[in-house]
């Protein structure tokens, strides 16, 4: 046991002796991660457009504005002063700034002096859509105002006011009313959602965290040939087993060294996807395991079949990396198997990564546990198995 520790912990720090290591083993991986997913959305963002308001009014008339700008399907007012949001629109970091100055109220609504200000960036179709949203919101409030002014006008014609106290009170129970009225009324279009579902199961944030953890974790492990041929090369694997080393204890002692390296680097990239993109992996954390195992085994038993064919290490870096790449975008690792001809999804179950794409997904995506992804576990296993014992048949010293 201590002979296959030495061998590990060898291999670690023969891995890890330039810094740049650790570009490979999780800050690149990171970024991928997290730039393929679009960012860390987590289902709760606002999909609409922000708006900038600066209601200088405030009035009963410019909060009503800003509930309808609320209720938008297309915009979210976000209220700020009005140096700020003219400094962010400066800046270009706002599309649209909506200010409602002092003095919209009622009154000026009824007497059609009321003006409102509309700041756009040019030539930008956010702020196209922001000055539709804008109007409709102004619309609906000033319907309801010409409303209760039509109720006013047919009830001053029956019957004048007493006073002017009255006649406002008439206004304020109309304007209350037509604005219930509005509130009430029933929905024009219904959207109807299609039956046919989609085929094609996808949520950029789950497939891009498995995706890369495949991607970058299969790679280091395909490499496992590039040792095997450097210390052939150096003449340093002869002289192990001439001490009272067993090839068994040396090939177990590497393989086992590189495959809990790669649990470790499958861990912080899980956990990254748990803290930071708000993924489920934590759900079935049996099934991750035996999961995360059976495919890291897989591909180390076929980096050290590669180690058996290879000659030299920059040979076997570059088949390493190849494979990698390959086996990754045909495994569904950077797009949906799904959109790939069927005779193409039929071909590449030859492929770990293709059944190590599909187990992680039927967990992080499809909420399922462990029975679940026991036959993509026993096809890993079975890969492992079959390049095993190739590669150790194959095996020789030099």
């Amino acid at each position: 046991m201590k002979k296959i520790f030495a061998i590990a912990w060898k291999d670690a720090i023969l891995r890890f002796t330039s810094s740049s290591e650790l570009l490979f083993f999780i800050v690149l991986p990171l970024i991928f991660t997290f730039l393929l997913a679009g960012g860390t959305p987590n289902g709760e963002q606002d999909p609409r457009i922000r708006l900038l308001v600066a209601d200088e009014a405030n009035t009963a008339i410019s909060q009503q504005i800003i509930d309808e700008l609320e209720r938008s399907t297309a915009v979210y007012p976000v209220l700020t002063a009005r140096d700020e949001a003219q400094k962010e629109f400066d800046e270009r970091r706002a599309s649209t700034v909506f200010i409602i100055p002092a003095g919209v109220d009622a009154e000026s609504l009824q007497s059609g002096t009321a003006e409102v200000e509309l700041l756009k960036q040019p030539n930008n179709i956010n702020a196209t859509v922001v000055e539709r949203a804008v109007q409709t919101a102004i619309r609906r409030v000033s319907s309801a105002i010409s409303a209760a002014q039509n109720a006013v006008s047919q009830r001053e014609a029956k019957q004048p006011f007493a006073s002017d106290a009255e006649r406002q009170a008439y206004f304020d129970d109309s304007l209350k009313l037509a604005q219930d009225i509005q509130a009430d009324a029933p929905e024009r279009v219904k959207a109807v959602e299609a039956a046919t579902p989609d085929q094609v199961e996808y949520d950029p944030r789950a497939n891009s965290s498995a995706g890369q953890l495949i991607t970058w974790v299969f790679i280091p492990l395909f490499g496992i040939s590039a040792m095997f041929a450097y210390e052939r090369q150096q003449g340093t694997l002869r002289r192990v087993l001439t001490t009272p080393t067993r090839k068994a204890t040396y090939l177990f002692g590497t393989i086992s060294g590189q495959v809990l390296m790669a649990l470790v680097q499958m861990t912080l990239l899980i956990l990254f996807g748990i803290l930071v993109m708000k993924l489920a992996w934590g759900r079935e954390p049996l099934a991750l395991s035996v999961l995360l195992l059976s495919a890291a085994l897989a591909a180390a038993a076929f980096g050290t079949t590669i180690g058996t064919f290879v000659k030299t290490e920059s040979q076997a870096s570059g088949l390493s990396i190849m494979f990698g790449m390959v086996f990754a975008l045909m495994g569904g690792c950077w797009y949906p198997l799904e959109l790939f001809p069927t005779a193409v999804q039929n071909a590449v179950k030859i492929l770990p990564t293709t059944w190590a794409m599909q187990g992680m997904l039927d967990l992080v995506l499809r909420g399922r546990g462990l029975m679940d992804i026991l036959p993509e576990t026993g096809v890993l296993l079975g890969f492992a198995a079959v390049f095993f014992v190739i590669g150790v048949w194959r095996f020789r010293y030099e």
